[in-house]
């Protein structure tokens, strides 16, 4: 697949079939990520891969409000994804810096790698950071940043409205 059709068929995803993700194709997302460019190539997301039901359900339950769990309640994966503090253009203001920035750009490659492969994807940020940490014994020095529901789409959600780009550009 083309990028130009990966973009344009990305789509925030809130009905999964009942099918489960091939590991090889959550690999390929991971690895995608990790070619993400970083500040001076710190490379500092990291991922926690929720797969077994047993977890899915405790942490759908315990870390996420009940909107969210409605909106992935069938996603056969979740990722947590975090940034490691401090090393990513650290800021001693206490701002996380590009660590925030770098997760981004990470979790976009993820997420147009799960489109080419035929997965849909729900990024969200609203959750319970301190059940996900105690459930996931996520270290104090990663950040955590969001959480993707991940699984075969069971909805075909239409393109919504863009931007012109005569909207949101200014040339000089």
């Amino acid at each position: 697949m083309e990028l130009q059709n990966v973009l344009q068929q990305r789509r925030s995803i809130r009905k999964y079939k009942q099918q489960p993700v091939e590991k090889e194709k959550i690999e390929e997302m991971i690895q995608a990520a990790i070619y993400s460019e970083s500040w001076k190539n710190s490379q500092t997301p990291r991922y926690h891969v929720i797969q077994s039901k047993e977890m899915l359900e405790q942490f759908k339950k315990k870390c996420l409000p009940e909107f969210n769990q409605k909106n992935i309640a069938d996603a056969p994966v979740l990722i947590v994804t975090t940034f490691v503090k401090d090393r990513a253009g650290f800021q001693r203001n206490g701002s996380p810096g590009w660590g925030v920035y770098d997760c981004g750009l990470a979790n976009q490659n993820l997420i147009l790698k799960a489109t080419e492969l035929g997965l849909g994807t729900l990024v969200m940020g609203i959750r319970d950071e301190r059940a996900i940490r105690e459930l996931l014994e996520i270290p104090v020095q990663e950040t955590i940043v969001s959480v993707i529901g991940v699984g075969y789409p069971n909805i075909e959600p239409s393109m919504p409205k863009r931007k012109t780009i005569e909207e949101v550009s200014t040339f000089y």
